[in-house]
């Protein structure tokens, strides 16, 4: 495990809980958004992480692999997803976009975003983003008295 491994699998889950939470932001932006340019009203999206499995670019082919295998290297997005989940109906026979027609007829199909959902994965994304910092900011006090240590 080198020196900077710590930062660095830090660093990509701060990228990935940043990128999180700006998709959870354009949830609540939209969550009334009835009409949208690919038609119908606004789906919600979701951030899919998976573990890096690349190898880091200073990886020596002379180590053997064992030394290589540790705890993990970080995480990356590996897409952003829209929910498949069921649109909710609210009746609203005055809205624009109202159903004409049909045994839906005056309701208006709404966005399937829940605003408390998107606020407590919010929370939940604000946090771990903090703690990756956190984990940052010990390496950083780590590397610090190690070089205090030395130079004594």
């Amino acid at each position: 495990m080198g020196l900077f491994t710590s930062i660095n699998i830090a660093a990509s889950g701060m990228t990935a809980e940043r990128l999180r939470s700006d998709v959870i932001a354009d949830n609540i932006a939209n969550a009334s958004t009835t009409r949208t340019a690919e038609g119908g009203p606004f789906r919600r999206s979701r951030v899919v992480l998976r573990p890096r499995t690349e190898q880091p670019f200073w990886r020596s082919p002379f180590l053997p692999d064992s030394m290589d295998r540790g705890p993990g290297t970080g995480v990356r997005v590996a897409e952003i997803q829209k929910d498949t989940k069921e649109n909710r109906l609210v009746y609203d026979p005055t809205h624009p976009d109202a159903i004409q027609t049909g045994p839906r007829a005056g309701y208006v199909e709404m966005p399937n975003v829940d605003v408390v959902t998107e606020m407590v994965d919010m929370i939940a994304a604000t946090r771990a983003y903090e703690a990756n910092a956190s984990i940052i900011e010990g390496s950083k006090s780590m590397f610090q008295r190690a070089l205090e240590i030395g130079s004594r």
